[in-house]
């Protein structure tokens, strides 16, 4: 099945702006994103071996969340086809301000499979010089963090205890990054 597919006997209940609501003739219901060509997250790590984090409010679950800078590809217009390493590149300068000079291709998996259609293609960026304010686009308020990585996962939970939530995908970003680079700074807590 191609992401902005449904299976075939999937029926649309209600097309949105952004999400369709649909149900399959065994009554399982899922969204799935229209006008998308996937979802990227970033693990973007400064030379000083910090993580950039942001913090914005999120709707869903009525709270500010920290997570991976992240966004869509090819919901633009005109930019249908756009690279997924293009839009990373795009979200990265839109909400922290940095390029990279690096980027390699982590994985890719389902956000959440029994929801969503939605996949999530994970980058990593290093290499990562300050452009602008970042902060996202008019739409968001972003607030950007710098978190030591080997101080990620006692960040977070203090972060928590404040009232905020965590995504999980920081630590799945981790995970691939380390794996990929081998930081012997980030031990990951098991």
């Amino acid at each position: 099945m191609a992401r902005n597919d449904r299976p075939e006997d999937a029926e649309l209940i209600h097309e949105g702006k952004f999400l369709d609501y649909c149900r399959t003739s065994a009554g399982w219901e899922f969204v799935r994103r229209h006008q998308v060509k996937g979802t990227v997250a970033i693990v973007a790590v400064t030379d000083d071996k910090k993580l950039i984090l942001t913090e914005q409010y999120r709707p869903p679950v009525g709270k500010r969340v920290i997570e991976l800078p992240a966004g869509l590809a090819g919901d633009l217009p005109f930019h249908e086809d756009e690279p997924l390493v293009s839009a990373a590149r795009r979200e990265l300068k839109e909400e922290t301000g940095y390029e990279a000079k690096n980027w390699q291709s982590l994985r890719e998996g389902p956000s959440s499979a029994g929801l969503t259609n939605e996949t999530v293609t994970f980058f990593y960026a290093t290499g990562l010089t300050k452009m602008g304010d970042g902060g996202g686009d008019h739409h968001e308020d972003i607030k950007v963090h710098f978190v030591p990585v080997a101080d990620v996962p006692k960040w977070c939970a203090d972060r928590e205890r404040e009232g905020m939530m965590v995504d999980f995908k920081i630590y799945a970003g981790l995970y691939l990054a380390r794996s990929l680079s081998q930081l012997t700074e980030a031990r990951l807590w098991y």
